[in-house]
């Protein structure tokens, strides 16, 4: 029998790498954990946490009472098993991080349940529609199936035409409906956040797996991805909807599109780091003509659903033709060219608004990168929430910004993720976006910044000497720190201003009485549209959300809030009031109106002979206008 010779070990004590043709895992397959099937200690060690963090999870939920929100949201109402269970998903995960090459399902298993433990509680506690926005797409969703049609050119109060000049994703939740058999999409749309952080996990993992073969890093990217994602756009939106539709193209993009010849140096392991990947190989011009003829209908689903994404997808095709890799001029001509006929078709009207707007937005980089219209936030949930959203953006620019400087091999490789984070800055010089262009710009971003977020706090595998050996000894403490930190960040971050989300099912049966009451044109009146209910049958009538203007305007309403808001009722136009208390929250956390202001506004219309009272109750103020006589 021939003896087999072992493999020459180098002076780090790894073997030299296989020829290409013959190459073979890094890592043996798993065995059995022992031969009488007990699980292995490792095994034990990584199911334990799990176990235990479900346990205390399931044991809190109950225990939340989500009816009695109080100034800090959520965050004073989770009992200490929930936070508990957060903590010991937490300790999961990074026991489980050491081995994710050779049992990458773990980690797999514990991003799934840190999502779930995050965002499904309001899904499977709330009695209502979490979320004002929400429950206005809800209402555009009721429409679409009760008319069976789109009206691109009707004229509708405030802002509502949009949605039928980008119905794509408001007609895809309809066919669910249908197909399912289901009342509407308030039966679902509570879930819609755990939905896309699923279906965006693989999503990330193919973007992620393109530029390192760390698993490591990438499940670190991953979770840094989602502790970093409060932005609260993944709620039943057109834009959670259309971002992962970009991530998909991004991803196909970076994994199809390399054009001959463009890696270069790219290919070469010694001018590398350890944990990049090779470049994906190249793609001949007829490839990736394919290739376009595929993701073109993802494209197009964009721009049928949804206005900034596409014209963020054009700005991170650009971003990659800065690279010889990804310079495919035709990939971005068709993008911007789909985007332009959608615009100046379907589109045309809010299109055509927008760039008449652009002389007064363009290049006021101060007023296009504030976060929202109003005030500043009032109370000390807003207030927190505001801190830890500055907190969250100032750590992860520090980290990935670490990441760029110390890990330059890494960065040459992937260079179209540090590109692709850069790319939507540039919008901050064209629009506010209604306040949320901040937001935007960094949840665009957010893939790329957590990836390299994640290789400050990862070192490379394998690599050798004193500084590789206080790398590892830092990250040992660094990364259990970072993510802890994270998780403290995005808690305030998602749930701080839960007051202004949830509504109580009779505060919204409250709301629909006063529309259903109203006849048809008449104008509805409130304080702000951030409330449930508030887009309820939007076609049948007009409606004036009479704080949401510069804050100096609010002041000069409050002198006398009744003959200021009598004076903005076309005459003869029948006209109802409806104050809540999901609005009050909103308007003064929000800023629009100072502390205590909403209660002197309820108190004098109520005593104005302009007004009478309809209906009155713990869950709202209804009042219908009465004018003067001639």
């Amino acid at each position: 029998m021939q003896q087999r010779v072992p493999a020459p070990v180098t002076g780090s004590g790894v073997p030299p790498p296989r020829p290409a043709a013959r190459r073979e895992q890094q890592q043996p397959p798993r065995r059995p954990d022992r031969p009488d099937g007990t699980p292995s200690a490792q095994t034990v060690l990584s199911l334990l946490p799990l176990l235990a963090a479900a346990g205390l999870w399931v044991y809190a939920l109950p225990r939340i009472p989500f009816r009695d929100i109080g100034d800090y949201g959520l965050l004073d109402r989770f009992p200490p098993a929930f936070y508990a269970a957060l903590a010991l998903l937490t300790c999961g995960f990074l026991v489980t991080l050491r081995r994710a090459g050779t049992a990458p399902l773990w980690p797999a298993t514990y991003s799934v349940a840190m999502l779930v433990a995050l965002k499904a509680p309001p899904a499977i506690l709330y009695d209502s529609v979490r979320y004002a926005w929400a429950s206005k797409h809800d209402a555009v969703i009721s429409r679409l199936l009760a008319e069976g049609t789109v009206h691109p050119t009707a004229e509708l109060s405030g802002g509502m035409s949009a949605y039928d000049q980008w119905p794509g994703f408001f007609s895809l939740n309809a066919a669910l409906v249908r197909a399912f058999g289901v009342e509407g999409a308030a039966s679902f749309v509570n879930w819609a956040p755990v939905a896309l952080g699923v279906l965006t996990l693989p999503v990330l993992l193919l973007i992620y797996r393109t530029f390192t073969d760390d698993w490591r890093l990438v499940w670190t990217a991953v979770w840094i991805f989602q502790l970093a994602n409060w932005v609260g756009q993944d709620y039943l939106s057109p834009q959670g909807f259309a971002y992962l539709l970009f991530l998909t193209v991004f991803a196909v993009v970076v994994r199809h599109f390399v054009r001959p010849g463009s890696a270069g140096r790219l290919r070469d392991r010694t001018l590398l780091d350890p944990a990049a990947a090779a470049v994906p190989p190249p793609t001949t011009v007829r490839q990736r003509a394919v290739c376009i003829l595929i993701v073109a209908p993802l494209i197009a689903t964009i721009n049928a659903s949804h206005q900034l994404t596409p014209v963020m997808l054009c700005a991170t095709l650009f971003a990659l033709c800065l690279t010889r890799r990804y310079r495919n001029i035709g990939l971005l001509a068709v993008t911007g060219l789909i985007m332009l006929v959608w615009d100046l078709t379907m589109g045309r009207v809010l299109f055509l608004d927008t760039l008449a707007t652009l002389k007064d937005s363009a290049g006021d980089l101060l007023s296009n990168s504030r976060a929202g219209y109003a005030g500043e936030p009032t109370g000390p949930g807003p207030e927190l929430v505001g801190t830890a959203n500055i907190a969250m953006v100032l750590a992860l620019a520090a980290l990935a910004g670490t990441a760029v400087l110390l890990r330059r091999k890494l960065v040459r490789s992937a260079l179209p993720l540090l590109l692709a984070a850069a790319a939507p800055v540039p919008m901050f010089a064209v629009n506010d976006y209604g306040g949320e262009m901040l937001f935007r710009v960094y949840l665009f971003g957010l893939p790329g910044t957590a990836f390299f977020a994640a290789a400050a706090l990862v070192p490379a595998a394998g690599a050798a000497g004193r500084t590789a050996k206080i790398s590892r000894r830092t990250a040992a403490v660094a990364l259990p720190l970072a993510l802890a930190a994270l998780l403290a960040g995005f808690l305030p971050s998602y749930y701080g201003k839960e007051g202004m989300h949830y509504a109580p099912p009779a505060e919204v049966e409250l709301t629909k009485r006063a529309y259903d009451r109203a006849p048809d044109g008449a104008l509805i009146l409130a304080t702000t549209g951030s409330f449930p209910g508030a887009y309820y049958r939007y076609d049948h009538y007009e409606r004036w959300f009479f704080t949401e203007q510069d804050v100096p305007e609010n002041l000069k309403m409050l002198k006398d809030p009744a003959r200021y808001l009598a004076a903005g009722i076309p005459e003869g136009r029948p006209a109802y009031v409806i104050l809540t208390p999901t609005q009050e929250k909103a308007v003064i956390g929000e800023g629009y109106l100072p502390p205590g202001s909403f209660s002197t506004l309820r108190a004098d219309l109520k005593r104005s002979p302009l007004f009478r009272v309809v209906e009155e109750s713990e869950h709202g103020l209804v009042l219908a206008y009465r004018p003067p006589p001639k």
